[in-house]
């Protein structure tokens, strides 16, 4: 996939400290090195971008799942400085195509959408689910 000058797209999740500093940059709610270490491996895909002349991911997302019926989108993240560029429409449209290449036919894609990315995730077909179906979570101490 063309990111432009400056940018490579690369399979996996960015290394661990620099998945945390992205989520952090990004405004995502943080993480503890002991989560992302155990998290990262347990991704069913997981993209990010490379900002060529630092070294340094500058966007990313993943997707846990089943491999069969469900898959989830998480941690989609661009880093301020390299917003507006296209890298959020890019790795989200690299994560639908390995779903729907590889996913048995029926797949259940979901996400929850926060407010600075329910454009972009509505230009790629999601919708929203409430009335019928609304998402809850449950915070563990």
């Amino acid at each position: 996939m063309d990111l432009g000058e400056g940018y490579r797209l690369l399979d996996g999740p960015p290394p661990v400290d620099e998945y945390l500093a992205l989520r952090r940059a990004a405004g995502l709610s943080p993480r503890s090195r002991a989560q992302a270490v155990a998290a990262l491996p347990g991704s069913w895909y997981a993209c990010h971008v490379v900002h060529l002349e630092s070294g340094l991911a500058a966007g990313m997302g993943r997707v846990i799942g089943d491999g069969g019926w469900y898959f989830h989108v998480v941690d989609m993240a661009v880093s301020p400085q390299h917003q507006r560029r296209g890298l959020g429409d890019a790795v989200l449209t690299v994560l639908l195509d390995r779903i729907r290449a590889k996913a048995p036919p029926g797949a259940y894609v979901n996400l929850l959408a926060d407010p600075p990315g329910r454009r972009l995730y509505a230009r790629h077909g999601f919708a929203e689910t409430a009335p019928d179906s609304i998402g809850m979570a449950l915070r563990l101490p």
